[in-house]
């Protein structure tokens, strides 16, 4: 049974006032329950990720590894489909949503135009991701047998066409959740979507480590991502009278002009979102054709450890992005910023001490001749990566800030960072590594996405609330 949605960010005031402890941990920590079930998830995610990268190394030859970290690459050529619709279904329902009360029982009363147009945002959304999943299906499984059939290295042979194709069609289905999760998120169901995350992580997860214990571990990317579908599918069964009453909604005149309300800041979004492929996801193809699985394998993993520093760090932000766009209806700036500028160094604090944590780590299994350490990449480039992760937050969470007024400023930046981040990677992925790589990588974060970035947020924010 799911609580009223206006209750499932924030806790009562009694309550807050009854537990120092808690009251301690949402002011200071930062730490309320949406944020509270996204950590435990990308925690879960970090700790099940240590099993699995040494699952990985058992089970796994360096050129497996390879490969198994090239598909998560291709695979999120997802993105060209995507194009940030879910950032933009989430922003969309968050505003109508502030204008409505959801009951237990999901009845929605209030605003009857803002009803209808939250109806319409559910039915345009679905409508497009069915048809953009079946073409993403046939473009990933087409796209990954062409890469990996044109670049393979040495006479050692590895079977991945049925792990790869199965990769494909299991990230066709989540594609197909993911904008029914935003839409959740956007009507203030926040923190239960941060707990079923938690559920996904654990299922995926653990299917993963069958694949791999039970030596198909090439499959155990298509096992993950199937788990945490098989996840989503069983918690929006229990949301379904929510969902199929708004499907059915007639939004008549008041529905969405996508066209003319919506698009002028989607397409900027798509952009932008098509832009952190470039940024993100190049390293481990670029290393695979130039340096090979080896090697792309230890950019893979350590990539790997950022991304779920960044993802955990990140939370504090990123869960405050529905809340944000209901401020913002309500124009309530002063919250907004407060907000914002909390949640902003708490997330830079919990990055700051993961990397030096893991770093240290790091060190030591290099010092003490641990085989495991030539899975990852050296410390120094490591210490690298985690520089640029911290940069990172900053960025992204200046544009997040900005996205929530339903406008996208950061266009420029994207596309200026993937360009040069692009070219970098190209240019010195061949003559230097993932040294190189990295360094180019942190060089431009700092230039371009911080500077330029920062400059932006300033401009806008002081503009749009003067």
């Amino acid at each position: 049974m799911a609580a009223r949605s206006d209750e499932l960010v924030h806790s009562s005031p009694g309550d807050v006032h009854s537990h120092p402890f808690r009251r301690w941990l949402r002011e200071v920590v930062g730490l309320d329950r949406a944020i509270f079930f996204t950590v435990l998830a990308r925690g879960w995610q970090s700790l099940a990720g240590l099993v699995t990268i040494a699952l990985i190394a058992r089970f796994l030859s360096p050129s497996e590894q390879g490969y198994y970290y090239t598909f998560g690459s291709l695979v999120a050529l997802q993105i060209v489909f995507e194009l940030g619709f879910s950032f933009v279904i989430q922003q969309m329902a968050s505003h109508e949503r502030a204008l409505l009360t959801i009951s237990p029982d999901y009845r929605i009363s209030g605003d009857p135009v803002a009803h209808a147009r939250l109806a319409s945002v559910l039915q345009k959304s679905v409508r497009w991701y069915s048809v953009a999943s079946a073409i993403m299906a046939v473009f990933l499984i087409c796209a990954g047998l062409y890469f990996f059939t044109a670049y393979q290295h040495g006479p050692v042979q590895v079977n991945w066409k049925a792990p790869w194709c199965c990769v494909a069609l299991a990230a066709t289905l989540t594609f197909q959740i993911d904008p029914l999760l935003a839409f959740m998120e956007g009507c203030g169901y926040v923190a239960n979507v941060a707990r079923l995350r938690l559920m996904q992580a654990a299922t995926g997860s653990l299917l993963a480590w069958f694949a791999l214990l039970s030596h198909h571990g090439l499959f155990a990317p298509a096992m993950m991502i199937l788990g945490t579908a098989s996840t989503a599918l069983v918690w929006l069964y229990g949301h379904r009278r929510f969902l199929l009453g708004l499907l059915r909604h007639h939004p008549g005149k008041h529905r969405i002009r996508w066209g003319t309300e919506v698009w002028p800041f989607q397409w900027k979004i798509a952009v932008s979102w098509l832009c952190g492929y470039f940024i993100f996801q190049l390293f481990n193809p670029v290393l695979f054709v130039y340096r090979g699985p080896v090697v792309a394998g230890q950019m893979g993993m350590s990539l790997n450890v950022a991304t779920a520093l960044q993802a955990i760090a990140i939370s504090w932000v990123n869960t405050k992005s529905a809340p944000f766009g209901a401020m913002i209806a309500r124009k309530d700036y002063a919250q907004l910023d407060r907000t914002f500028f909390r949640a902003l160094w708490q997330s830079l604090g919990v990055c700051l001490i993961g990397g030096l944590v893991f770093l240290t780590v790091a060190i030591w299994l290099n010092r003490e001749q641990v085989p495991f350490a030539h899975r990852l990449l050296s410390p120094a480039v490591l210490a690298l990566l985690f520089c640029a992760t911290t940069v990172n937050i900053a960025i992204f969470s200046e544009a997040l800030y900005l996205r929530t007024h339903k406008q996208e400023k950061f266009l420029l930046n994207s596309v200026l960072t993937a360009s040069l981040v692009a070219a970098s990677t190209l240019f010195f992925g061949r003559s230097y590594g993932a040294t190189g790589i990295i360094s180019g990588y942190l060089t431009v974060l700092v230039v371009v996405g911080l500077g330029l970035g920062t400059f932006t947020f300033m401009k806008y924010r002081k503009a749009w609330h003067a």
